[in-house]
């Protein structure tokens, strides 16, 4: 696997592929398992699969290298298969992140008005001297490039606070590249699966800048 490779196919057939201990974290956003439909009508491929997407995990827990972690976006409506599925092959809790909105995105009993992430762990990663807060604020991306895209200022500090420079970040439903972009701008390889072609596209565009950004801003760090 090369370094910020974007593949296109189905997530647990792709990971299958990959060899064992190879990932140091992973960063995903699947779909939620609710046959999403944003206000243009778009949809989200496999959000009514739950074979298609908790079939991931003990894959993951595989690909997974020892000690490290998965940090997972979850809503609560299919919660309790989420976390089923995650522990049956092997994960822990280790954290529970939630982003406070300043709009309202849906109501029903309550207003929508926060995004939550779930920090697995796969055995016991080091404890880090400067943790990350699990309150953190909201950045909205403006779901320009997917349906339910998260900006790259939600991910960054995800990636910083839970993997090293030059490790090895792997996005299994990367959709408009997010992950990916945020690991190349801050020095880790991205490795993202995507199943619609239109997507990975936009992916491989989206992680070319961020590449030569980072490496202009490595060579004026450099240079002065």
């Amino acid at each position: 696997m090369n370094i910020h490779n974007i593949i296109h196919g189905e997530a647990v057939e792709t990971l299958r592929t990959f060899e064992a201990q190879s990932i140091d974290l992973v960063v995903t956003d699947p779909p939620y398992l609710v046959n999403y439909r944003d206000r243009d009508g778009r949809r989200v491929r496999n959000d009514d699969s739950a074979e298609a997407v908790l079939g991931v995990f003990p894959e993951l827990y595989r690909v997974m290298k020892p000690d490290n972690f998965l940090v997972l976006f979850c809503g609560w409506a299919a919660i309790a298969q989420f976390s089923q599925a995650w522990a049956e092959a092997g994960f822990q809790v280790g954290g529970h992140l939630v982003w406070g909105k300043d709009y309202m995105s849906n109501a029903k009993h309550v207003q929508y008005r926060h995004e939550s992430a779930w920090l697995l762990t796969k055995g016991r990663p080091e404890k880090n001297g400067n943790a990350l807060p699990d309150l953190l604020a909201w950045t909205y991306s403006g779901n320009r490039h997917h349906p339910t895209e998260k900006a790259v200022e939600v991910v960054s500090p995800l990636v910083r606070a839970f993997s090293k420079p030059g490790e090895t970040v792997l996005d299994p439903f990367l959709g408009s590249g997010t992950t990916a972009v945020a690991a190349a701008l801050i020095g880790r390889k991205a490795i993202g699966i995507e199943l619609e072609a239109k997507y990975c596209a936009l992916a491989r565009s989206r992680v070319a800048g961020a590449e030569r950004f980072h490496a202009t801003r490595t060579t004026q760090r450099q240079a002065a």
